[in-house]
């Protein structure tokens, strides 16, 4: 498996190797060993999987503050989408920064979404089926949302904000500027 490092420290792109015969192709999406001996070691404890049936659905950006923070590990199976990470652990360098990566069920890409960081990603065809395996198990009471169209963060998410499909929760969510982080950067004093 490739793995490559982003902008944004922790956040990586991994690109598992298709062995492909006439029959289609096999890859290996996850391997603990394999992945802990070059630097990622996860637990994960349950996996997501979401359709969205519109071409231009936003879901995000999302977290889970602790005690059940999540690092998630994005892949499509269905379609494509533009997929967002932000940093947001106070006193981070990279604080609001923000990277993207187009993930499709073609280049089988997948992308790291550290604990720390908002989630979100943009459909870019209908129908579009994303997984994600997660290192803590989903608690409600831990859940929240940051505008996926925030200025201040300037995403370019390659829709127009009108053409957005959003659900109540994200139609709702705050601006970075007025809400307070739960996330805090190991490096920070």
């Amino acid at each position: 498996m490739q793995i490559d490092d982003t902008a944004l420290p922790g956040v990586k792109l991994l690109t598992p190797r298709r062995f492909g015969d006439a029959r289609g192709w096999f890859m290996e999406s996850w391997n603990r060993e394999a992945l802990r001996a070059r630097g990622v070691d996860l637990d994960f404890v349950q996996d997501n999987h979401s359709l969205s049936a519109q071409t231009g659905t936003v879901r995000g950006l999302h977290y889970q503050r602790p005690p059940h923070a999540q690092a998630k590990l994005v892949r499509v199976v269905a379609g494509a989408i533009l997929d967002v990470a932000v940093d947001v652990r106070r006193g981070s360098p990279t604080y609001g920064k923000w990277v993207a990566e187009e993930l499709t069920a073609e280049n089988g890409r997948q992308l790291l979404v550290p604990v720390g960081f908002l989630h979100g990603f943009v459909t870019r065809a209908p129908g579009t089926e994303v997984v994600y395996k997660c290192t803590d198990v989903y608690a409600p009471d831990c859940d929240g949302a940051v505008a996926w169209d925030d200025p201040d963060l300037a995403i370019d998410w390659g829709i127009a904000a009108g053409a957005a499909v959003l659900s109540d929760k994200d139609r709702a969510a705050p601006r970075l500027a007025s809400w307070e982080s739960p996330f805090a950067w190991e490096g920070a004093a």
